[in-house]
């Protein structure tokens, strides 16, 4: 799935070989797991007010933090568990962060008893499709849309932290709900063909 050297790129990724990676082989491929939906979902709250190249340094501290995204698990999480986190160099220490992923955890699983997932959930707002977008230029990619905006409205009454619709939209396209990809960036048709045609 790699490209080579030659090939272009979305240019907000950079030449960090750990971002570029992320570009080339993550960010806009439709995701369907569960474990995955809901460890983009934290990730992206914890962004707020940082870069997204600070998140991904910190994944895997985030992952061995947070018992690698086990929703059942984070839900029973105590002050205990969060006198240990708020300690943890490997991840964001911050308390409202903290303490969001286990409300977050808490209506995940309250999304699963109702959709039978977040995947079910999630997608249903795209009819299962993702949105194929044609921009030319970095400067047309939206930090929010109206359907992010439904979305984060619906996540707040299920009681979700940390989701306001630039969030939202965030997740959208790192989980390919919506291809984001640069039209001539060489992920963007290699995505298309996973997806829908593209709106013009």
């Amino acid at each position: 799935m790699n490209a080579d050297v030659t090939s272009k790129r979305c240019p907000w990724c950079g030449s960090e070989p750990f971002y570029v990676e992320y570009h080339d082989t993550e960010w806009g491929v439709p995701l369907h797991d569960e474990r995955a939906l809901f460890e983009f979902l934290i990730l992206e709250g914890a962004q707020a007010g940082l870069s997204w190249s600070t998140i991904l340094k910190k994944r895997e501290g985030y992952r061995r933090a947070f018992d690698q995204f086990d929703a059942e698990r984070i839900a029973r999480y105590d002050e205990v568990d969060v006198a240990r986190l708020l300690a943890d160099p490997g991840i964001v220490r911050n308390r409202l962060k903290v303490a969001s992923t286990i409300v977050n955890a808490r209506a995940t699983l309250a999304i699963r008893e109702e959709f039978g997932g977040l995947d079910a959930y999630f997608w249903r707002f795209v009819d299962g499709q993702p949105i194929q977008n044609t921009w030319t230029e970095l400067g047309q990619l939206p930090a929010s849309t109206p359907l992010s905006d439904t979305i984060s409205r619906d996540l707040k009454k299920r009681g979700f932290k940390f989701v306001g619709s630039t969030i939202v939209y965030a997740h959208m396209q790192a989980t390919g709900m919506v291809n984001d990809h640069l039209a001539d960036c060489f992920r963007y048709r290699q995505l298309i063909s996973l997806g829908a045609t593209p709106r013009l």
